[in-house]
C-alpha cells in the first residue's frame, strides 16, 4: 500500500499543527498570553475529548453499516444474473445474456461514477434509474414463460438492491447529528484558543502539550468528517469503503475472470449434483 495513501489524513493535519505551534511561539514572544492556568482548562479539554468520542462512535456505526453494502449489492446482482442465466423460454431459444451482462455492468459503472469525485460522492440518481429499468426486463421474462415464483424472487432482489442504494445515498448526503458536530467544533476551537493564550514560561513542555492536544483535536475532526462520507471513490485514501467486490463481479461479467456459473476448472457448477451422477 502506498505510504502517501496511508498518511492521507496525517499529511493534512501536520501543516495545521505546525501553524498553531508557530502562532503560539509568536504569542509567547510578543507577551500576548493573558489566561492563567487553573483547574477549568483540563476539565474543558476532557469534556471536548468525551464529546469527540461520542460523535465518533455514532459516525462509526454508519461506517460499519456502509462496509456491508458492497457485499449485499454484489449478492443481489449475482442472484439476478444467475436466475436469468439458467432460464430457458418455453418457446425455445435463450435469453440474451450479453445484453444482461451489459446492463448489470452498467449498474456497477454508474455506481462508481456517482461515488466518484466528479459525482460529489453522492449522486446516485443514474444507478437508481438503472435498477428501476430492470422492471421492464422482468416483465419480458414473465411474458416468455418464467415461472411466477422466480419473477417474484427477481423483484424482491431488485427491491433489496433499491433499499441498499437508497440507504447508501442517505448516508452519503446527510451529515450525522449536525448539532453535536457543531458543539464539538466550537469546543475544539475554544480549547485551542485557551491553550494558545495560556500563560507559559515558553518551555518545551508547553509546546509539546500544544502539539499533542492540537494533533488530537484536528485529526479527530478530520477523521469524523471523512468517515461521515464512507464512499469517497477516487480520492486515494485507505479509509473509504472499497468496492473491490463489485469490481470482481464486473470483471467476471466482462470475461476477465471466471465465467458466472463455472468453476475455476471450467466445468459447469450444477444446482443439483445428482444430475452429474445420472450423467
Amino acid at each position: 500500500m502506498p505510504i502517501a495513501k496511508r498518511l492521507h489524513l496525517f499529511l493534512k493535519v501536520i501543516p495545521i499543527v505546525a501553524g498553531l505551534l508557530v502562532l503560539k511561539l509568536l504569542i509567547n514572544r510578543l507577551g500576548f498570553e493573558f489566561i492563567s492556568v487553573d483547574g477549568l482548562v483540563p476539565s474543558l479539554v476532557a469534556g471536548a475529548i468525551f464529546l469527540i468520542g461520542f460523535l465518533l462512535s455514532h459516525v462509526m456505526a454508519h461506517y460499519k453499516e456502509a462496509e456491508r453494502m458492497p457485499g449485499e449489492m454484489r449478492a443481489s446482482l449475482e442472484a439476478i444474473y444467475d436466475d436469468i442465466a439458467f432460464f430457458e423460454p418455453a418457446g425455445g431459444g435463450r435469453v440474451d445474456l450479453a445484453a444482461l451482462r451489459a446492463r448489470l455492468r452498467q449498474i456497477v459503472a454508474s455506481l462508481r461514477a456517482g461515488l466518484g469525485v466528479a459525482g460529489g460522492h453522492s449522486h446516485l440518481e443514474t444507478v437508481e434509474a438503472e435498477v428501476d429499468a430492470l422492471s421492464g426486463l422482468f416483465a419480458e421474462l414473465a411474458g416468455l414463460g418464467m415461472p411466477e415464483p422466480y419473477v417474484v424472487r427477481l423483484r424482491n432482489t431488485q427491491d433489496a438492491l433499491r433499499k441498499t442504494f437508497y440507504r447508501l445515498s442517505y448516508i452519503q448526503r446527510i451529515e450525522s447529528v449536525p448539532s453535536a458536530r457543531l458543539l464539538v467544533q466550537t469546543l475544539v476551537v475554544a480549547c485551542l484558543v485557551l491553550i494558545l493564550f495560556i500563560k507559559t514560561a515558553g518551555s518545551y513542555e508547553s509546546f509539546l502539550i500544544l502539539t499533542f492536544v492540537s494533533y488530537l483535536f484536528v485529526f479527530a475532526l478530520l477523521l469524523i468528517r471523512h468517515l461521515d462520507e464512507p464512499f469517497r471513490t477516487g480520492e486515494g485514501t485507505i479509509d473509504d469503503v472499497s468496492l473491490f467486490l463489485l469490481s470482481e463481479f464486473d470483471a467476471e461479467l466482462g470475461g476477465e475472470g471466471p465465467e458466472r456459473g463455472m468453476a475455476l476448472d471450467g466445468t459447469v457448477q450444477r444446482l443439483n449434483p445428482a444430475l452429474d451422477a445420472k450423467a
